[in-house]
């Protein structure tokens, strides 16, 4: 049963308490999905014809799910787009990095890098917090989270096609955008990790970052671009398709992942699929682990931190296999 059956299976179970409403929600996004699947040809290129057209339906599935879930009613809202420091403490967008006290390695209390680390989707707070932890004892950083909120994995998909299509307010793309704005502004390089929707939410804020080098500053495209040079970005199971010229970046591709097959960069070196764009000079490091369930496959600490290399390693395309 290959991974869009056990989500229609999936969302079938479920509807047997919820009735009509949602059975129509599970038909529209199990067809989206499956226009998408369809688009995948031999030799992994991808016709991109259908993506928009996915979206759009995807949205309204979205929409029909979440009149059944409920949308906005979870308590992990209140810290959306938040920065998340040591012991899961949360503060406000406005607070300089400087001020947050920051997770730090186990077996380093004073480390010199940083490390800012968006969440995917339904993820809470503390989990989020959990993985920084990670985070932390892998790169031998301190790691400040910038937390997306969860409302409910309908809520979250929802959000997610409108990041994807660039629509509506999401407070952690907000976050993002004026943290790394500021923060190359002033000079400082930014080094920046996301996981599936935090990929998609990065890809969002490095866009604005762009628009706000070139039309408020006033910035030519190249002087742009180098100022977005100073911003290092890893991605690992990430949902987004594109992103702009200028960072430095590292993406983590497992092909059993649904997620980034579907949605993100593909299965495939993105210079034989012209529907995507990892950025210019970025590395891709596609690897394979499949699981039973393929939302297994999308685990950020269980699979994709345990193939992470250094970034500078992983720059020079070293990645130990």
């Amino acid at each position: 049963m290959n991974p869009i059956q056990r989500g229609r299976q999936l969302i079938s179970n479920v509807a047997s308490g919820t009735g009509k409403v949602l059975n129509k929600a599970q038909d529209v996004v199990g067809d989206a999905a499956g226009a998408v699947k369809n688009t995948v040809v031999a030799g992994g290129r991808a016709v991109g014809n259908a993506v928009d057209g996915f979206e759009k339906t995807a949205a309204k599935g979205a929409q029909a799910v979440g009149g059944v879930f409920g949308f906005g009613n979870q308590p992990d809202r209140v810290h959306d787009g938040k920065f998340v420091g040591a012991g899961g403490q949360t503060f406000s967008p406005d607070t300089p990095l400087s001020q947050i006290p920051a997770v730090t390695p186990r077996n380093n209390p004073n480390p010199s890098q940083t490390i800012l680390y968006v969440n995917g989707i339904n993820t809470s707070k503390d989990a989020q917090a959990s993985s920084l932890q990670s985070i932390a004892d892998t790169s031998g950083a301190r790691v400040i989270g910038i937390h997306n909120a969860t409302e409910g994995m309908a809520a979250d998909l929802a959000q997610c096609v409108k990041d994807k299509l660039d629509k509506g307010h999401n407070p952690a793309v907000d976050t993002l955008a004026d943290t790394l704005y500021n923060e190359i502004k002033s000079g400082r390089d930014v080094h920046l990790m996301a996981h599936s929707q935090g990929g998609l939410i990065s890809s969002r804020a490095l866009g604005d970052v762009y628009k706000r080098l070139r039309i408020e500053d006033g910035m030519s495209q190249g002087d742009a671009q180098k100022m977005m040079g100073k911003i290092s970005v890893e991605t690992f199971g990430a949902a987004a398709m594109h992103y702009p010229d200028g960072p430095k970046y590292v993406h983590y591709v497992n092909r059993a992942d649904p997620v980034p097959s579907l949605f993100g960069l593909g299965p495939v070196a993105d210079k034989w699929n012209p529907a995507v764009d990892g950025g210019k000079g970025s590395k891709v490091h596609h690897f394979t682990e499949p699981h039973l369930n393929p939302i297994a496959a999308h685990g950020f600490e269980s699979v994709y931190l345990q193939h992470r290399v250094p970034f500078d390693q992983a720059r020079e395309g070293n990645f130990g296999n």
